[in-house]
């Protein structure tokens, strides 16, 4: 095992990395790029949250957007963050956003034991969130974890259906999602 590093000397890391680095608990992990389908499919849910959410003040950030669990002491990437409200940043990190809404995360083999496992834990412990959606990328499915009281139900949607996010009162398009511009199958 790598040796502990503090939050301080993660950032400084990261200040000097060229690839965006996690911070779990002391350790720090660089974080592999996604494939061309795992992108396209990240900016289709996004510019639908943001045409969807925009009305409702929410800001929709991309993959850029780093995300702190202070709880679980933990800074990561998700493909997608919306925020509805202020955002609140982390007296650690001003750049670390710590109140997310909802998160989005396109799946890949390489990530999807870790977002349904291991980074789901942590997303749990941020009070703000009410909605965790995961994209599966080699067919139009889309799961959808909402808060309710202490726990969370799943819902899911398949090609013709709607996602429901019921935290906004929203629904946006499976189809819409998947859709190739192209006009591709």
């Amino acid at each position: 095992m790598a040796p502990q590093v503090t939050y301080t000397e993660y950032l400084a890391m990261e200040a000097d990395s060229e690839v965006r680095l996690e911070f779990v608990d002391g350790q720090v992990y660089a974080m592999a790029g996604g494939t061309p389908e795992h992108a396209r499919l990240a900016v289709e849910i996004a510019a639908e949250l943001r045409a969807a959410l925009k009305p409702k003040g929410c800001l929709v950030y991309s993959s850029d957007l780093k995300l702190r669990i202070d709880a679980t002491n933990r800074s990561t990437y998700a493909d997608v963050v919306v925020v509805c409200g202020p955002e609140r940043f982390s007296d650690a990190d001003p750049n670390a956003v710590t109140n997310p809404t909802i998160i989005v995360e396109v799946l890949s083999p390489s990530t999807e034991a870790a977002d349904r496992g291991e980074k789901w834990r942590h997303y749990q412990r941020l009070a703000s969130l009410q909605e965790y959606v995961l994209v599966s990328p080699g067919e139009p499915y889309v799961e959808v974890f909402h808060r309710e009281g202490d726990g969370w139900r799943l819902r899911t949607s398949v090609a013709g259906e709607t996602v429901e996010l019921r935290s906004q009162g929203v629904s946006i398009s499976v189809d819409a999602i998947y859709a190739d511009p192209r006009g591709a199958e």
